[in-house]
């Protein structure tokens, strides 16, 4: 990668450069221009994962320019253009660049300590798909097909099982019986993807904490890293928020006793998404908002335990065993939600009635 020549495409050649966050897919620096004083966020785009870059940038254009129509207040982190007017960069050796305005003031949180900062994040996520809810979904394109769609991801589960590796079978059994005895929420699924009352919106997918910028005093400002934004169902926003909020520790913890489902964040989750989405949910949508967090964690542990029982192709391994922990955790995880299923259902009743 030659960082130099890609930078000077936007006109950059005085600059110092650092890595920023430690997300897995796309690879991210700060940049700091001593001409000007401005701070830039460098990307580097995963064309493995998003294998047509040009998707992306597509759907953020068409994003964009659909909220500076119909929201121009509404704080946006489009691509800045390159001297050549495009939003990408491709370089000599294939790469994928893009540049973004750093946004002076805002901060991003790799963990969730307060449930304010989990009612904030989930206000943001709602606002983002309530505002787009005029947006013509099918100019929407798809970055990932199949991203979230749990009945294929149920059958790769199932085509893992075939494999002969009795020794990785023999230490995932457990979650294997837990997996296949909770096969009804793959069949719920299937019926909320040709039922009439959910509706595709622009869903961002990938609901994490880091991609919400706060300001300095925890107050949402807006949504971040919008490569997975597509066509898709609330279930998959809210799911995620769930999966990744509610346990004090994230599914790479060893541990399994320190996971747990915190419910003043469950209640975050619900009031903050509520706040901006109550009125564009159907009533079927909103007596989903419980499966929604089956769905995401039910789906995110079959993941790794198929690339356990499958050698760990797809997320690779930095320990023997690294998957088979990561889907025990997220098993332990959806035993504990589904315990509290009862407790979690009035919280939910209270909030929309």
């Amino acid at each position: 990668m030659n960082t130099s020549a890609i930078l000077k495409a936007y006109n950059i050649d005085n600059y110092e450069i650092n890595p920023l966050g430690d997300g897995l897919i796309n690879t991210t620096w700060l940049v700091k221009e001593f001409s000007t004083g401005k701070d830039f966020v460098f990307q580097r785009v995963n064309d493995k994962v998003f294998k047509h870059p040009e998707d992306i940038t597509y759907n953020i254009r068409l994003i964009n320019d659909y909220l500076n129509l119909k929201y121009p207040e509404y704080l946006f982190t489009s691509p800045v253009k390159a001297l050549n007017m495009s939003d990408m960069i491709r370089d000599d050796e294939g790469g994928y660049f893009r540049l973004f305005s750093y946004i002076n003031g805002s901060v991003t949180h790799n963990e969730l300590n307060k449930p304010i900062q989990a009612y904030e994040a989930a206000k943001q996520f709602g606002k983002f798909t309530r505002l787009l809810s005029g947006l013509n979904i099918s100019q929407l394109r798809t970055t990932i097909p199949d991203f979230h769609n749990l009945d294929l991801r149920f059958g790769h589960f199932i085509d893992s099982l075939k494999n002969d590796d009795p020794g990785r079978y023999e230490k995932a059994k457990d979650a294997i019986s837990f997996l296949i005895d909770n096969q009804y929420i793959v069949e719920e699924y299937k019926k909320i993807s040709i039922s009439k009352d959910f509706k595709l919106r622009v869903t961002h997918h990938d609901t994490k904490i880091s991609n919400v910028l706060f300001d300095i005093d925890d107050k949402g400002l807006c949504v971040i890293d919008l490569d997975t934004a597509m066509p898709g169902y609330f279930i998959s926003d809210v799911g995620d928020m769930m999966r990744t909020y509610l346990s004090p520790v994230s599914e790479e913890e060893k541990n399994l006793n320190k996971i747990e489902v915190r419910i003043d964040f469950f209640q975050a989750i619900v009031n903050g998404y509520l706040s901006e989405m109550k009125n564009e949910l159907s009533e079927v949508e909103k007596r989903s908002i419980i499966y929604a967090g089956k769905f995401m964690i039910y789906m995110q542990a079959i993941r790794f335990i198929t690339d356990y029982l499958n050698n760990d192709i797809y997320y690779g391994a930095r320990y023997e065993g690294h998957n088979l922990v990561r889907g025990l955790n997220q098993v332990k995880l959806l035993r504990l939600f589904l315990d509290k299923e009862f407790q979690l259902s009035g919280i939910v009743s209270n909030e929309l009635n």
